[in-house]
């Protein structure tokens, strides 16, 4: 008899180009959404090269992606203009500087995001998490909106483990000026992805760098306090970074270059991780079986009490589900680099000058690295040993791997478990959101689920 079974349905994806676009058209699309410049070519071959104004090469295969980002990191630079979108909110910090500026940076922070200090941490993400699902058992049985919160929930973590105790450090200003700045400045567009110079108009861009500079004064009061008076307890992030020295040339980070590093983690490390666990709830209230068998793992470990950071490696199946939504809506949907020298790249000529760019998006969706790319399967990571650290780059990789991957899965197991635990998520009808990349890859329209006692 022939198979009648019907196809698997899939979660929301991002229809990439299946035609060649002009530099106007290719504009208009991507003022609304970056991620529909990619080609789907890109999904099925290993390089696909192109000209919009300028030579632009799009590699999603490993070993020409190691080159990049590994063996020859130095010739491969982020682009200027992707550092002067980010710089008036962090500065000069480790994810803007470049050579032995980077490098005696990451240096000096590396030791402040060791296993101890990350379980150190872990009862300020567990109290987050707590709160988070008390504020959702508090709104009853109705809709609400899950991204808006993991925003709150993961910027608690974030204020908490950077300022803790700091009444200089005003929480709502810094959340408020973040927010505006990656919704209006973090804009990304097609002159960025390019690498067009600075002075080339970005349409629909507005810039207010106010909120920024009054943010960047309080922290700096927040850090010269608690330079002056110190601080009792389990060290947060503040004071590891005080303590911290290049272990090579002895050199410490001034208050500016403190309030950078601390404002990059505050931008990455709340917006990332929020965007991850929003995308991981909408995956499991797509798929109830998963969501049942994610449940009766984390019940199994927790069994009503709050999480620990030692209940982490306990939970394989959240971990999995976590990797899964990295993968299907990695926060970094796009990473762009200029070539700095002539070098070759899957067989194909590189010219100095020429926008290199990892589509990390559908890297993660590549016919040519995974079997049915589109489908939720988090035990496709249930071995992390067979999947190619260069076709799974949600975190970057090489010398620049993001520092704070540890700090950010820890965190992201911890709260899901916990929010998991206690309820049951349905979706609500007509709310489905929509993949958009600003600066980030967002669910458009926020992750709208019923949510009922377990």
């Amino acid at each position: 008899m022939p198979d009648t079974a019907l196809p698997r349905p899939l979660p929301v994806r991002v229809p990439l180009v299946n035609e060649e676009w002009g530099i106007w058209k290719s504009l208009q699309m991507a003022r609304s959404n970056v991620l529909r410049i990619i080609p789907e070519l890109s999904t099925r071959l290993p390089i696909v090269s192109g000209k919009t104004g300028k030579r632009w090469h799009m590699v999603t295969d490993p070993a020409g992606i190691k080159r990049m980002v590994l063996d020859n990191l130095d010739i491969y630079p982020k682009s200027v203009v992707t550092k002067n979108l980010l710089k008036p909110a962090i500065g000069e910090s480790i994810f803007i500087a470049e050579g032995a500026d980077w490098r005696w940076q990451r240096r000096t922070a590396a030791p402040v995001f060791t296993h101890r200090n990350m379980m150190n941490l872990a009862p300020i993400m567990t109290g987050a998490a707590e709160r988070c699902a008390d504020r959702i058992a508090a709104a009853g049985p109705r809709a609400v909106n899950l991204l808006d919160e993991m925003v709150n929930t993961t910027f608690d973590v974030i204020a908490d483990v950077t300022f803790s105790g700091g009444e200089a450090f005003d929480r709502s200003g810094v959340h408020r000026a973040i927010e505006d700045y990656i919704s209006e400045a973090g804009k990304i567009s097609l002159f960025d992805i390019l690498g067009a110079p600075d002075w080339v108009p970005r349409p629909g861009r507005v810039v207010s760098g106010q909120a920024m500079r009054e943010t960047k004064a309080v922290a700096d009061r927040a850090i010269e306090e608690r330079a002056a008076r110190g601080h009792d307890g389990v060290p947060d992030l503040l004071d590891l970074l005080l303590a911290g020295e290049d272990p090579k040339s002895g050199r410490k980070m001034t208050t500016a270059e403190l309030r950078d590093n601390l404002l990059t983690f505050i931008v990455a490390g709340h917006e990332t991780t929020a965007l991850t666990l929003a995308w991981s709830m909408y995956l499991l209230a797509f798929d109830p079986a998963i969501q049942d068998r994610a449940r009766a793992e984390a019940q199994a470990v927790l069994q009503g009490r709050a999480a620990t950071g030692e209940d982490v490696e306990h939970l394989p199946f959240i971990r999995c589900i976590i990797d899964e939504a990295l993968r299907l809506y990695p926060p970094a949907g796009m990473v762009s680099r200029t070539a700095m020298e002539d070098d070759v790249l899957c067989g194909r000529e590189i010219r100095k000058g020429d926008t290199c760019i990892i589509p990390i998006y559908a890297l993660h969706r590549s016919k040519l690295l995974w079997d049915d790319p589109d489908t939720f399967d988090p035990d496709r990571f249930a071995d992390r040993k067979s999947v190619d650290r260069y076709a799974y780059m949600p975190f970057g990789d090489g010398p620049r791997i993001c520092i704070g991957a540890s700090f950010a899965l820890q965190e992201a197991v911890i709260i899901l478990a916990t929010v998991i635990s206690r309820f049951r998520f349905t979706p609500v009808p007509g709310k489905e959101p929509e993949p958009v990349m600003i600066l980030t890859l967002r669910p458009e329209g926020g992750v709208w689920l019923t949510a009922e006692p377990a």
